[in-house]
């Protein structure tokens, strides 16, 4: 580990060099900023996704310092050339206005869920599997993807304890439960928190992402049933009958609290009082502070009143939350010269993008959008992702996203169902997944590797994305 450090530093002083001879100014402005900024993220993600195969105990042990060196070899060429200024203005800003809300989100519905303990007798069938994934996908949307995924994961899991084929079980939950199922609300799914963050109604995406959340979950659930029977006649197991199962629900208290979170979201979308607080030139709304506090509350209320033993039975536990903490910690540090250079027009690369994705007039090409974001969105994890092309399309309007849900909502569509629909198409493409594919390698699931994952996700997924392309934006 000493000499991966080691590495890190000199690297990051030959970085240095080279960012030196290629920034023109020492502003902090996308239009100037050199691709070398992109390395740090390029390299964390290639991290995430090779050294689980090539350097298993390496990464299981250190995947924290791992993410942290690329995050240092960011930060050491941003404070050497802009000062140590610019550099606390990013790492604030990042943290204040991105990752403390993303985070604090996942983490009050990930304790929340955990005091909720669904316990009985699961008498195991395909039809059991399918009505516990259509419960999750429900629940998504009120409680949210990570929410609905700690509620249910274990419970479809002992459903299936004695099988030998049950890695399909865990792949379509986080398909289903972990993301399509997030897509009707804000509070479903960390892109659409986001776009909740820059201004998109509550309601909107509940009217505009329904019909395709239908069709794809209904697709999904289909095909899943189609698999898990085949699977089940193998192992020749007798499917036993839906009302043979007996469902205990303890915690129920938590459910409030789900309630009280979705309330909290739903007050600061609609209160607005004017007031904000600056801290290091960033400025934190006074609605948001609201919001996030009531989190705080939630998390605590939780702790207080749910019974120890409830928790210890659920195998709650702080890895999964953590893992998902510090990697997407370094992926939203990282990705923030991406986000820059997206989001200047005149930066060569976003040039090119812009050309590519608006036709002559400026319009944007919604089926082009959709492929571009779609692609990025599974290796840049899609809530980043949905920022970067939601600002990109928003592009000078002084409107923000009064313009993209008033004037081209086609578009916000595009990226909605771009980022939410391909969430599934890798393990870092939405937090719930690593929190998902963690859980079920505790109870001795041997989940595929980061691209043998990729390569089912997509085989399985990229005919229903050409179905919405045809549907919704040809």
């Amino acid at each position: 580990m000493r000499i991966f450090f080691v590495a890190l530093v000199i690297f990051s002083t030959f970085f240095t060099t080279s960012f030196a001879s290629n920034v023109s100014s020492h502003t902090f402005d996308g239009n100037h900023l050199s691709m070398l900024y992109t390395i740090p993220f390029i390299g964390l993600i290639a991290s995430v996704a090779l050294l689980p195969l090539i350097a298993p105990k390496l990464w299981l042990n250190h995947y924290g310092k791992i993410t942290l060196g690329w995050s240092i070899i960011f930060f050491i060429p941003l404070i050497l050339n802009f000062g140590w200024g610019v550099g606390g203005a990013v790492l604030v800003d990042t943290l204040i206005s991105e990752y403390i809300p993303f985070i604090l989100l996942l983490l009050t519905l990930y304790v929340v869920s955990s005091g909720i303990q669904i316990t009985g007798h699961f008498a195991p069938s395909p039809a059991l599997n399918v009505m516990i994934l259509l419960i999750g996908t429900l629940l998504a949307s009120i409680m949210g993807t990570t929410g609905a995924s700690m509620l249910l994961i274990r419970p479809i899991l002992q459903a299936n304890q004695n099988r030998r084929h049950k890695v399909h079980v865990v792949i379509f939950f986080i398909f289903l439960v972990a993301n399509i199922g997030g897509g009707l609300t804000p509070l479903g799914d960390p892109p659409l928190f986001l776009g909740f963050l820059e201004g998109v109604s509550f309601f909107w995406t509940l009217q505009y992402m329904l019909l395709p959340v239908i069709i794809t979950s209904s697709m999904l659930l289909m095909l899943f049933y189609l698999i898990d029977t085949k699977l089940f006649a193998l192992e020749e197991i007798k499917p036993q009958k839906l009302k043979d199962n007996h469902f205990v629900i303890n915690g129920k208290f938590n459910f409030i609290l789900i309630a009280a979170v979705l309330a909290g979201i739903i007050i600061s979308g609609f209160w607005n009082p004017n007031i904000q607080l600056e801290v290091f030139h960033s400025t934190i709304a006074l609605e948001n502070v609201f919001r996030d506090a009531l989190f705080l509350l939630v998390i605590y209320l939780s702790f207080k009143f749910t019974p120890k033993q409830l928790r210890i039975d659920n195998q709650f536990n702080w890895a999964p939350i953590l893992e998902v903490a510090k990697l997407f910690l370094g992926i939203f540090l990282t990705i923030t010269p991406v986000i820059l250079i997206l989001q200047s027009p005149d930066h060569p690369v976003t040039a090119f993008l812009m050309r590519f994705a608006h036709d002559e007039s400026g319009a944007p090409n919604n089926v082009t959008y959709f492929w571009i974001t779609a692609t990025l969105s599974a290796f840049l994890d899609n809530a980043p992702t949905y920022l970067v092309f939601f600002k990109m399309a928003i592009g000078d309007h002084a409107q923000g996203a009064a313009y993209l849900m008033n004037v081209i909502p086609t578009t916000l569509l595009t990226i909605s169902m771009a980022t939410v629909f391909t969430g599934p198409l890798t393990y870092i493409a939405n937090a719930p997944n690593f929190m998902i594919k963690s859980i079920a390698e505790q109870q001795g699931i041997r989940m595929p590797s980061f691209f043998s994952y990729m390569l089912i996700a997509i085989g399985t997924l990229l005919p229903i994305y050409i179905l919405l392309n045809v549907i919704f934006l040809m």
